[in-house]
């Protein structure tokens, strides 16, 4: 991919809604390390993240908040060339646990910014960020790339699908309805540096820590602890680095047709099963895998993306191969050690709870 379209965004306002995140703070990373003359406006509540995660930077404005707040809402002004929509209620089993909170912190968050930016003359484009679970086909069997034009089942493993659904549903009316240049980009397991164990609240359930596979293996993995294995590791994911994420991110924003949607994904298909066995080769670890039952919930078995249209339309291709991903994601995992067992710890009167 050439790089050079980061001098697109030059004497650009930039507004990251959810940029204390981990995909925010590493979009925020990038723009202002590669970008002259940029302003980037951060909104985030801190809910799942921590102000650390923010790059320091005199191109970085940040202010604390959820987006749903009147205050926050107020601040806003017709400035923006582009918008970032990144907020979230991290992860599904969040969601299952307290599905208003999801619903406060996804769909409202979506709704409350497009009616507010509705009629903003400035803006070039709005990427929402949605999520390839949603629209892949609930299967353990032999799976098959979901293009961005299969159809929406009706059956929902979480909240936190749902949620996402409704997003690119407003995104769509509010294309239609008002103009609002909105581009859907449809995640899929986004992993890679930045991602703090613990981050932000508790959130009721000890998936507040043990929030993603990959973070989770590669900590459990250096530590020596078990690393568990749900259905004996047969799901597949489509993995795909952070940088190459923001990058597609960025290319949706400058290449992206509004009310389209694009895959951001490797479009490679690794079981979970693998991703720990590599894990442990990369630490040199001992651990045990530890094999649990499937988890009730999750009929997502088998899932990966096509990324023809994001490749066609946007140039969009990952470059950054899953066995380099997961070395400098365990780099970066040794480094910041001390950040995430801080994090970690202030959790960890629930944890000894749910563990």
């Amino acid at each position: 991919m050439n790089d050079n379209f980061y001098k697109e965004f030059e004497n650009s306002q930039i507004l990251i809604v959810g940029g204390a995140g981990f995909v925010g703070s590493n979009l925020c990373r990038l723009l202002v390390n590669y970008v002259d003359n940029v302003k980037v406006t951060i909104i985030d509540n801190l809910l799942s993240s921590e102000i650390t995660n923010i790059p320091k930077s005199n191109k970085i404005e940040f202010r604390e908040g959820s987006i749903t707040d009147f205050r926050i809402l107020a601040t806003l002004k017709d400035e923006y060339d582009y918008i970032f929509h990144l907020a979230t209620y991290h992860g599904n089993q969040s969601s299952i646990f307290d599905p208003i909170k999801d619903h406060d912190n996804n769909t409202l968050t979506t709704l409350k910014l497009f009616e507010i930016i509705r009629n903003y003359k400035n803006i070039k484009k709005v990427v929402y960020s949605s999520a390839g679970c949603s629209v892949a086909k609930k299967t353990f069997d032999m799976a098959v790339a979901t293009t961005e034009e299969d159809p929406i089942e009706i059956d929902m493993d979480s909240p936190y699908s749902i949620s996402k659904l409704i997003g690119e549903f407003y995104s769509n009316y509010y294309y239609k309805q008002y103009g609002l240049p909105v581009v859907r980009a449809r995640f899929q397991n986004v992993y890679g540096p930045g991602e703090v164990l613990g981050a932000g609240n508790w959130r009721g359930t000890y998936a507040t820590i043990w929030r993603n596979v990959t973070p989770t293996f590669i900590y459990k993995a250096l530590k020596g602890m078990d690393i568990p294995l749900e259905n004996e590791g047969i799901a597949t994911r489509d993995f795909i680095y952070v940088e190459d994420i923001c990058r597609g991110l960025m290319l949706c924003a400058l290449r992206g047709e509004g009310g389209d949607v694009y895959n951001l994904g490797s479009g490679n298909e690794v079981s979970i099963a693998q991703l720990a066995e590599e894990i442990k080769k990369v630490t040199r670890s001992k651990s045990r895998i530890e094999y649990l039952p499937k988890r009730s919930w999750d009929n997502s078995g088998k899932r990966f993306a096509s990324v023809e249209k994001s490749k066609l339309k946007l140039g969009f291709i990952s470059e950054i191969s899953h066995r380099e991903g997961i070395k400098r994601t365990v780099e970066w995992t040794k480094d910041n050690l001390e950040l995430i067992e801080k994090c970690i710890l202030k959790h960890m009167e629930h944890l000894n709870y749910y563990q």
